[in-house]
């Protein structure tokens, strides 16, 4: 009897009442220029027709590797869990039943795994759409993969193709987490040593719906960010972890509506938000100086000989201004330079 031979795309759609667009996000998989791939879609509990859509996709193509898991409704992340642990591939892509990508997106992202065995994630650019026919997809770039960028903000969008031992290590998404929960993946997998390369190109196309759910997210944002910190305090300094706790538990308090927190402290919650904004500000500009400093220092190395016979140059004398502020704990160890060279 012969083995089935394991796909090597694992493609992960979780599914909650999005049965109208589904067929969309399923053809977009069907039309990539790579085949050797599954779909697994998990329905979370939709009560639209999103099953119905799903089984009928299967039927139309029986010759696909295509599965449809049913479960009750428990969230993005538990959703993505159980499908990525029903999956057979050796990398994995986690796509939305309302967003597509690009018809070389696996072609692309999966080649590159394979030539560099040493990148666990590979990600994209990316294209909005919206389901208005004359309104053209607008491109948003994203940085190269950095991963002191990666722990100040989220620089990779959650539809990458990485490793199916990345999420093993990692331990999967956080089921906790109803938001953000790429980002702390991502940054779960930089914590333990993968790394990741940025494609300059558009290939994950994210549906632009007006829900209102980007602007939740953005008013959750420095909750989001505190809960990451708590779930990989090495990753961040001393006074990054007090914050992230202190927050964390006004939140707790105020969701309990607890009596034994003071009024005006709760009423003073948006004030700390605020400074720990410009705080971050005021890190980035901090670091932005450091590295113009030591390219300057640099420059000014390469250019400046010691005249023959006499005192070499007097080289800048420069304290790290980046490293005592730098939220995630990786500030340059760079001593200052001598204020003196020896003749």
């Amino acid at each position: 009897m012969s083995v089935k031979r394991a796909p090597a795309v694992s493609v992960v759609i979780p599914c909650y009442n999005y049965g109208r667009y589904l067929p969309q996000t399923l053809d977009s998989v069907l039309g990539q220029t790579f085949a050797d791939w599954e779909i697994v879609i998990v329905d979370d509990g939709s009560t639209d027709d999103s099953p119905d859509v799903a089984q009928a996709f299967i039927d139309r193509h029986p010759d696909r590797r295509v599965r449809l898991l049913r479960r009750a409704n428990a969230g993005v992340s538990a959703a993505r869990n159980a499908g990525i642990s029903a999956a057979d591939g050796r990398y994995i892509l986690p796509l939305d039943a309302d967003d597509v990508i690009a018809p070389t997106m696996l072609e692309k992202t999966a080649g590159l795994l394979d030539a560099e065995p040493g990148i666990a994630i590979a990600s994209t650019d990316l294209f909005v759409f919206t389901d208005a026919e004359d309104v053209p997809p607008q491109v948003l770039t994203l940085p190269p993969y950095s991963r002191e960028l990666l722990l100040q903000r989220l620089i990779m969008f959650y539809c990458s193709l990485y490793r199916r031992e990345v999420w093993t290590a990692v331990g999967g998404y956080d089921e906790g987490m109803r938001a953000g929960e790429d980002w702390d993946f991502w940054i779960g997998c930089a914590e333990r040593g993968f790394t990741a390369h940025h494609i300059a190109e558009p290939l994950f196309g994210a549906r632009n719906k007006d829900t209102g759910l980007h602007v939740a997210a953005a008013e959750n944002d420095l909750v989001v960010r505190a809960r990451i910190v708590a779930n990989h305090p090495t990753q961040f300094k001393p006074v990054t972890r007090a914050w992230a706790q202190a927050l964390l538990e006004q939140e707790e308090d105020a969701q309990r509506g607890d009596a034994r927190v003071p009024d005006d402290i709760l009423s003073r919650a948006g004030e700390m938000d605020e400074f720990l904004r410009v705080v971050m500000d005021l890190q980035r500009i901090a670091r932005r100086q450091h590295y113009r400093v030591q390219h300057l220092e640099q420059a000014l190395a390469e250019r400046t000989l010691p005249t023959q016979g006499g005192p070499g140059p007097r080289s800048l004398a420069v304290t790290d201004v980046g490293a005592e502020c730098d939220p995630t704990g990786q500030g340059a160890d760079r001593q200052p330079a001598s204020s003196r060279a020896t003749s």
